[in-house]
């Protein structure tokens, strides 16, 4: 035990310069950890003691939670950290518009260029990856002049391949589906070239599919005639959509979705939905997301928002019954909210974690463009391409969107936002490389590649900014202490050092009533062993 007499003489012999030193070494301490705070939060927009703590002392501190959760927290913490890597990877927009019966309508109106060079170059990629492959020698059509097409960056030159490669094969589909995506200016015209391509392609399907195992090969012949014909079906379940035939357009959906169960990565299940919503068959939509909203696959904002509207529609079933009545924060103050508003509050809230951009597209508060050919989860250029096609049945459900305005503007206990002010729905959101409450940290490459995918003119919606970290705060008000005390304390050395002498003696008189109190019960001998220890 430390002799507390020694220290209190040790105190009181120390000078008012070395209170000077001291205070001015915790002021220049405090200042520049408040430097690299700040530094830190504004590249990587989270504090570094937040992040430290909750990526290395909070598992430290919380090992109960952390061994009750096992393998399967060390695994899925695994999985985030894998997937918040590739999540800037570019995705293809699964309801992309046709460029010669819609991008191009658009830019004869209005004169400007929907798509960028880099949106256009990476579908020139996606094409030359589906529709060709090495093995092409037994092709001509396809292994020179339709590979020379899909690189082109002339869209006049890209037709005139494809016409160039019919004349040379009249049986080349890819011809076929270029012609329809770019030539043809209206949808019945499209229709008619994608079901050219889908009679040449389903011939050629058969016809590898017979010879798929005599070798890599024709192995490799086969996966270019099913990604073809499975594009090419799917093109035109979306023609028929588009064209109103919109039962006609699911049939097409579930059989290929259950023809190709392994075609995956065109996200045909999204088509579905939306499809599925326009019929106003929610049972059916519920049923799709059961299937694909799983924790283990890649979210959307269309599985997100969507999950969101049912929720939001059982409340406009059951809230709303007459058209005079809409969900209110002042209502809700009053009488509580009920478990199927509670549950669609909840909604709303995963949706905008996952994608905070959509709301202000949904709501109208930010104009609409036509969506880009590809785009980036969690991003921007995802909001667009959701909205454009999502914001009529939002429109449909009454009382959906004015849930969403409230969730979004405020608490549902009337916290409304003021000015600037942040929202209920958006004080949920966590801070950018912060792990949020349901998903991975937001990725903070979303919008420089935004601004890749999305055309010029269109001011790109960035992640929303938050208020200042609480560590920011703490440590600009410990270095204003700090330095506030350095400069007393070198102005005014003596009566400064009275001060910390009285505070320091008022913090230790405890500690010494306590030393009294103990050397008058203890017996001498035992106080003396534990004053020599």
């Amino acid at each position: 035990m430390v002799d507390l007499e020694y220290i209190a003489m040790f105190l009181n012999t120390l000078t008012p310069k070395f209170y000077v030193a001291l205070t001015g070494t915790s002021s220049l301490i405090s200042g520049l950890i408040l430097i690299f705070e700040w530094w830190y939060f504004r590249k990587y927009g989270t504090s570094f003691i937040e992040q430290v703590s909750l990526n290395h002392l909070g598992p430290w501190l919380g090992g109960v939670e952390n061994n009750n959760n096992g393998n399967n927290n060390t695994n899925n913490s695994q999985n985030n950290n894998q997937q918040s890597v590739p999540e800037c990877k570019v995705w293809r927009n699964p309801l992309n518009l046709l460029r010669g019966a819609e991008y191009n309508r658009y830019t004869w109106v209005t004169g400007k260029e929907p798509l960028t060079y880099y949106d256009m170059n990476l579908s020139a990629q996606d094409h030359q990856t589906f529709f060709t492959c090495d093995t092409d020698h037994s092709r001509p059509t396809d292994e020179s002049v339709m590979q020379r097409a899909w690189r082109e960056r002339n869209p006049q030159a890209r037709i005139k391949a494809a016409h160039e490669a019919l004349e040379k094969d009249p049986e080349c589909a890819t011809a076929y589906i270029l012609l329809a995506e770019e030539e043809a200016t209206t949808i019945l015209e499209t229709e008619r070239l994608f079901k050219q391509a889908l009679k040449v392609g389903e011939a050629n399907y058969k016809k590898s599919q017979s010879t798929q195992h005599l070798g890599a090969h024709y192995e490799a012949i086969h996966r270019r005639d099913t990604n073809v014909c499975v594009y090419v079906r799917r093109r035109l379940a979306m023609c028929a959509r588009k064209l109103g035939r919109v039962k006609e357009a699911v049939k097409m959906m579930r059989d290929l979705m259950k023809e190709f169960p392994m075609m995956s990565v065109l996200n045909i299940h999204e088509n579905l939905i939306e499809a599925l919503l326009e019929l106003q068959a929610y049972a059916d939509v519920q049923a799709v997301l059961a299937k694909y909203d799983d924790i283990s696959l890649p979210k959307s904002a269309t599985i997100c928002y969507t999950a969101a509207l049912l929720k939001a529609r059982a409340v406009a079933d059951k809230s709303f019954p007459f058209a005079s009545c809409r969900f209110s924060p002042e209502i809700a103050s009053k009488r509580g909210l009920s478990t199927a508003e509670m549950n669609a509050v909840e909604a709303i809230h995963r949706a905008v974690e996952f994608n905070p951009h959509v709301p202000k597209y949904l709501l109208e508060t930010k104009s609409l463009i036509l969506p880009p050919e590809h785009l980036l989860k969690r991003g921007d250029s995802e909001a667009i391409a959701y909205a454009f096609f999502h914001l009529p049945h939002w429109k449909r459900v009454d009382g959906a969107l004015n849930l969403l305005h409230c969730t979004w503007e405020g608490s549902p206990y009337g916290e409304s936002a003021v000015g600037d002010a942040p929202c209920h729905a958006f004080r949920m959101i966590p801070y950018p490389l912060e792990k949020g409450h349901l998903f991975y940290p937001y990725p903070s490459c979303t919008e420089s590649a935004d601004r890749e995918l999305l055309p010029a003119f269109h001011e790109v919606s960035v992640y929303p900014k938050k208020e200042l970290p609480f560590f920011i705060l703490f440590t600009a008000g410990l270095c204003s202490v700090t330095a506030l005390l350095a400069l007393l304390t070198h102005q005014f050395p003596e009566p400064m050092g009275l001060v910390a002498k009285t505070f320091l003696n008022t913090i230790t008189s405890p500690f010494n009533f306590l030393v009294e109190k103990l050397e008058g019960v203890l017996p001498s001998n035992l106080w003396h062993q534990l004053t020599r220890l």
